[in-house]
């Protein structure tokens, strides 16, 4: 199969990750590198042997055919636009976009130029979650009714060298980390009908911690600690919580209950981790993890597999429709909690086919 050529916008800190998984993958030819600090993509360039070019040169390349955008957030729908206009498909970092409203604007124009849409994040993917989806579709914990999912943490003021982002109109943590939480969700009882949330601002500025910004102060604009209920499709009640306002706690990232047992499941900002099963009569036990992409970080798998899928012309797992549906679901919760009541939610997307077990790291179908 012909390798796919790929352009790369935005050499930020996650680029890194992504360059070295996309060495796994026959199908990406890595074209260029591109950004708007050229120092930055120079630099990234010379660091994985690849060209850096500016960034209309790179859209008017003629071998590039995706462009994955790794921007910041609030750069993710200006760029992918002008990719989509210069006739290129779009694979985004997450989350497609910061309002709905916007994110709508790159979905209808790349539907208008029959371009392919795709976003992070693609852990959902990786093997233990993949075993996950397959334990709940062939029955194991029977109907699911319920579940939780939990990530809490002090503040990424802590550990960022440039947090400031976090805490400003785009950020936060629901639209940070609750695209790994709810992308996976999806993939596992599939879309969301509806969400009952509440919102809440703790600090109006945090003091950062982290070098070498340390003691200098980041003003909040965003709501930091985010909870309520995903009621989906299928039935099931979630429980979520996104909080940047939490010192410690015993939570796992998600719990699924059904009929006749419970699954966790791992840490959806990673590809592996335990999978465990339990029922009313028999104590937890580890389900083991089939297929691959469980043993390190493939972030870049979502790429390849819009790669994979256009070659082939079949639909490609972490798609613009199921990013869009994704950031939907984030955006009820401040809905939600601001009008005091349960927002519907209109987007359906199909749920992602899960990937058979018996592939090899490298290879999609």
């Amino acid at each position: 199969m012909k390798p796919v050529g790929i352009g790369v916008i935005g050499c930020g800190n996650i680029s890194a990750a992504y360059l070295t998984a996309a060495r796994k993958f026959p199908i990406l030819n890595l074209v260029a590198l591109a950004d708007a600090n050229p120092a930055a993509a120079e630099a990234r360039a010379a660091e994985f042997g690849l060209p850096a070019r500016p960034v209309d040169a790179l859209l008017a390349d003629t071998a590039v055919e995706i462009v994955l955008n790794l921007t910041t957030p609030k750069a993710h729908i200006d760029v992918g636009l002008k990719a989509i206009a210069a006739g290129k498909h779009v694979h985004s970092e997450k989350p497609l976009g910061v309002t709905v409203a916007e994110a709508r604007r790159l979905v209808e124009a790349a539907a208008a130029k029959g371009l392919r849409l795709g976003s992070a994040p693609d852990t959902f993917l990786g093997g233990a979650h993949q075993t996950a989806r397959r334990a709940i579709d062939e029955g194991l914990i029977g109907r699911p009714i319920g579940g939780a999912a939990f990530f809490m943490c002090p503040g990424h003021e802590r550990w960022h060298p440039n947090p400031g982002f976090y805490y400003l109109a785009g950020g936060g943590p629901m639209l940070d980390m609750g695209p790994y939480y709810v992308t996976d969700l999806v993939n596992l009882l599939g879309p969301v009908a509806s969400v009952s949330g509440v919102a809440t601002r703790t600090r109006s500025e945090r003091i950062v911690t982290s070098q070498p910004l340390a003691g200098t102060r980041a003003p909040v604009e965003v709501a930091t600690h985010v909870t309520g209920t995903l009621m989906f499709g299928s039935g099931a009640a979630v429980s979520m919580t996104m909080s940047f306002d939490v010192a410690r706690h015993r939570h796992g990232p998600i719990e699924l209950y059904g009929e006749t047992g419970s699954l966790i499941v791992p840490d959806p900002n990673h590809f592996g981790g335990k999978v465990e099963f339990a029922t009313a009569s028999e104590d937890w036990l580890e389900v083991p993890t089939q297929g691959p992409y469980a043993d390190g970080n493939y972030r870049i798998v979502g790429l390849a597999d819009m790669a994979q899928a256009i070659r082939s012309g079949r639909p490609h797992r972490a798609s613009g429709e199921l990013a869009f549906h994704v950031l939907e679901v984030m955006e009820a919760f401040q809905t939600s909690s601001d009008a005091g009541k349960s927002v519907a939610i209109s987007s359906r997307p199909q749920r992602p086919a899960p990937l058979p077990s018996s592939l090899r790291v490298g290879e999609l179908d």
